[in-house]
């Protein structure tokens, strides 16, 4: 995730706790294989003011929810996210990201320069589809993307992803994601979770607003194909309770050598994603 503009910790606690003994409400079962999709939250990336160029060049210096998951439930994970995705490029090659295959006014992306956890080539859905017909003994499909249409919108319309082209941009996003949701589903009748976004400061009513609405929209077309949420957005509220909502003082936001946060978790943030996947709904 990248946008941004946007973008009772008792229970969070007792529920990491728990985690590793009680048994998945997400219904699924020890064994078994576990494709996650996404982007840049979902492959568990960090900044380069934080991280090494070398560590780049593999893939496993990455580790997030997807891989905390698995290793709690014993699963066989295949994260094919790429950090920048939008559901445009997920869907089509040459679609318009926000870093994954391209950036805006550039034809560089993650995945022209560093490998990702899975090698593939073509986009992120052909390969999910390949998989999910080769692999019958999946349990679990989880999705986490969106936020980079709206970094999208935000670097390409005149108002800045404000008013019409916000709404734009959601019924955009809610199309594609109708389209990837319905290609999972023509090949897997299984557990299918999305991944809700976390604000970036649960202290900024417009922050907050707009989150909201890109959630919402992300749920009625998950619902839509039979998809439980993980509720990201409230595991991150509850989280940052004791610093008054506000996710980087809490340590769930990466740190920037030059102050402030990046928008993506840190290892502690990937522990309370973990937390609303074993609680998904």
């Amino acid at each position: 995730m990248r946008f941004r503009t946007f973008l009772a910790s008792t229970a969070i606690a007792v529920t990491l706790t728990g985690l590793a003994t009680a048994p998945a409400d997400a219904g699924v079962r020890h064994g078994g294989g576990y494709l996650a999709l996404g982007d840049s939250v979902a492959f568990g990336y960090r900044p380069g003011a934080v991280t090494p160029v070398s560590d780049y060049l593999n893939a496993a210096n990455f580790r997030g929810y997807a891989e905390n998951y698995a290793a709690l439930r014993g699963l066989r994970v295949a994260n094919a996210s790429c950090p920048g995705e939008t559901t445009g490029s997920l869907l089509k090659a040459g679609a318009q990201s926000n870093g994954c295959e391209n950036s805006v006014g550039s034809p560089v992306g993650y995945r022209t320069t560093f490998p990702l956890h899975v090698p593939y080539a073509g986009t992120q859905i052909d390969y999910a589809t390949r998989y999910l017909r080769t692999h019958q003994d999946t349990k679990l499909v989880t999705l986490n993307i969106g936020a980079n249409d709206m970094f999208v919108c935000q670097a390409t319309t005149p108002d800045q992803c404000t008013g019409p082209d916000f709404q734009a941009a959601l019924d955009r996003m809610s199309r594609n994601v109708a389209t990837i949701l319905g290609a999972v589903r023509a090949h897997y009748r299984g557990d299918l979770v999305l991944m809700s976004y976390y604000s970036l400061d649960y202290r900024d009513p417009a922050q907050v607003e707009q989150v909201q609405a890109i959630d919402a929209a992300l749920t009625q077309v998950t619902r839509r194909y039979h998809g439980k949420i993980a509720d990201g957005f409230t595991a991150f509220r509850l989280a940052s309770l004791r610093t008054g909502g506000d996710p980087c003082a809490a340590g769930l936001l990466i740190k920037l050598p030059a102050g402030g946060c990046d928008v993506h978790p840190t290892a502690a943030g990937h522990r309370v994603l973990t937390a609303a996947l074993a609680l998904a709904r």
